[in-house]
């Protein structure tokens, strides 16, 4: 009996072990990936600190138990800043961190998966990507040429830009040269403003020369830390033009497909991780930045007046929808964004926007 019971064993034991042999081999099997960046070395929130790339490619390594190692080359280090989305459709590099309207010119739909100007803000627009719809939309405009992408930081709503004049009509935008990239810049062009895209670390010494007369980077903490305040005095908001900005987590397809399941979950948790680690850092910081500008270096921080704003919206209407016509995948995305957008405005009127107008 003992014999018989052993034999058995023994045969349950060969039979399974086909089965379970690769399953053990694919989870000790170890990844060594490369990252790129659009941002230069140093940088707070695009390239370092809590939630930033590098603190995504900590996290995944840490998770794995170092199964996943990815290391991180900033702008510069590797490629060019505005490189990385060839580097990773051609598989020099498994990943880039940047964010999708850098993109438009070769994919126009990308850019509603960074902001969209009157759009959705940073609660509207991960409601969109997680569980509107945007995620599969995303995946379909890039699975075609061999990508996949992931939120992995947003900012929040930004700051209109600085200008060297006070803004009082929307006729001064006529013949401005303003740094502006994504569809803003479209709806800018629209009323006759010189479009220029610039990485984040030519901005100053472009608007500090008067080689631009205006520049919109991100939000108090980041723009004083490149030096804007030093080039120009008035700094204006609404947030029209960036209601959120989301860092894009841009994945070679082929590379992606080579993990293991576990491994592929830890990439988006972590992702997930620093796109929420990333919001709140600045929610943290940024006070504290605008107060320092406005009190220590002499910058007049103003609301754009309502009849710029108006104009803004018009403008930017017109142009989404000429963007959309002209563009099946653009239309594609630009509706069923569209359409979540008239959803959760309706919720938010009666939730989000009460209460701050209540603390307003």
């Amino acid at each position: 009996m003992k014999r018989r019971a052993f034999l058995s064993g023994t045969a349950a034991a060969t039979l399974a072990a086909p089965l379970a042999a690769p399953a053990i081999v694919r989870a000790q099997e170890t990844f060594s990936w490369k990252m790129t960046n659009a941002y230069g070395p140093g940088s707070p929130f695009y390239v370092e600190g809590p939630g930033s790339p590098t603190d995504f490619c900590a996290k995944v390594e840490a998770m794995s138990g170092g199964r996943l190692r990815i290391q991180h080359f900033a702008a510069g280090e590797l490629i060019p800043a505005l490189e990385g989305f060839d580097a990773v459709r051609t598989g020099t590099v498994e990943m880039n961190a940047a964010n999708a309207y850098f993109w438009a010119g070769r994919i126009p739909a990308a850019q509603y998966f960074t902001t969209v100007p009157f759009g959705l803000n940073f609660q509207g627009q991960n409601a969109w990507l997680y569980h509107g719809g945007g995620m599969a939309l995303w995946d379909e405009l890039y699975e075609p040429l061999g990508l996949k992408a992931f939120p992995m930081g947003n900012t929040g709503v930004q700051m209109t830009g600085w200008f060297r004049e006070p803004i009082e009509s929307i006729e001064q935008f006529d013949g401005l040269k303003m740094r502006i990239p994504g569809l803003a810049g479209k709806v800018y062009a629209t009323l006759g403003v010189d479009v220029k895209l610039l990485p984040g670390g030519e901005i100053f010494p472009a608007l500090e020369r008067g080689v631009i007369d205006a520049a919109e980077f991100v939000g108090p903490y980041q723009d004083r830390r490149i030096g804007l305040q030093n080039a120009a005095k008035y700094y204006y908001t609404t947030g029209w033009h960036e209601p959120c900005n989301v860092t894009e987590l841009l994945i070679n397809k082929a590379a992606w497909d080579s993990l293991p399941a576990d491994l592929q979950a830890i990439v988006q948790a972590a992702a997930m991780a620093c796109n929420l680690e990333s919001h709140t850092w600045c929610e943290a910081n940024n006070a504290a930045a605008l107060k320092d500008l406005v009190e220590n270096h002499g910058v007049q921080a103003n609301v754009l007046p309502a009849e710029v704003v108006e104009a803004l919206r018009a403008a930017t209407a017109a142009a989404l929808e000429e963007i959309a016509v002209s563009d099946p995948a653009v239309r594609k995305v630009h509706d069923a964004f569209m359409a979540f957008k008239a959803e959760h405005d309706a919720w938010s009127t009666i939730s989000e926007k009460p209460y701050h107008n209540l603390n307003g």
